[in-house]
């Protein structure tokens, strides 16, 4: 069973309250419980990490890969602005990274410093970024996982 985690960054645990304009209103606690049901019903094992503090994230990304996991997901909210310690984590690091964003970042003018480590991005869709997130390093760590296929060798053609 193919283990993910999913970073939450700063001020995420606020989600519903914080600007509902922008983030929308579903609450951190209804995110939580709408991903681990998502990570049941797909067969993979979820766990969520919300952290306003950099040293914290790098410290459980060192952690997961002595755990073992699969694969990251991350909101990295205000640490895509400065985080430059994080990048140079996520570069060292052997696990793939996808980076979510409820809002559009980039209709926002802001780009992430991080967004070059990672495999690819999401943003734009609400909390659905989450789930497509997730779906896509799902994908992905299924297919670095899928064996290798023995190519056939060519028929020749006879004369």
């Amino acid at each position: 069973m193919p283990k993910l985690l999913l970073i939450q960054g700063p001020n995420l645990s606020y989600l519903g309250r914080r600007q509902p304009e922008l983030y929308g209103t579903t609450t951190a606690k209804q995110l939580d419980a709408l991903l681990l049901r998502h990570a049941r019903d797909h067969g993979y094992a979820l766990e969520i990490f919300y952290t306003h503090d950099e040293a914290a994230a790098i410290e459980r990304l060192y952690r997961a890969v002595d755990e073992k996991i699969d694969g990251l997901v991350m909101n990295p909210a205000a640490f895509l602005f400065a985080g430059y310690p994080l990048r140079d984590c996520l570069r060292a690091i052997p696990i793939p990274y996808i980076e979510v964003h409820i809002t559009n970042i980039e209709r926002r003018g802001i780009r992430s410093i991080l967004a070059e480590t990672a495999v690819g991005l999401i943003a734009g869709f609400g909390v659905q970024s989450y789930v497509l997130g997730l779906e896509a390093m799902l994908a992905h760590v299924n297919g670095r996982r899928a064996p290798a296929r023995a190519k056939k060798p060519a028929k020749r053609a006879r004369r």
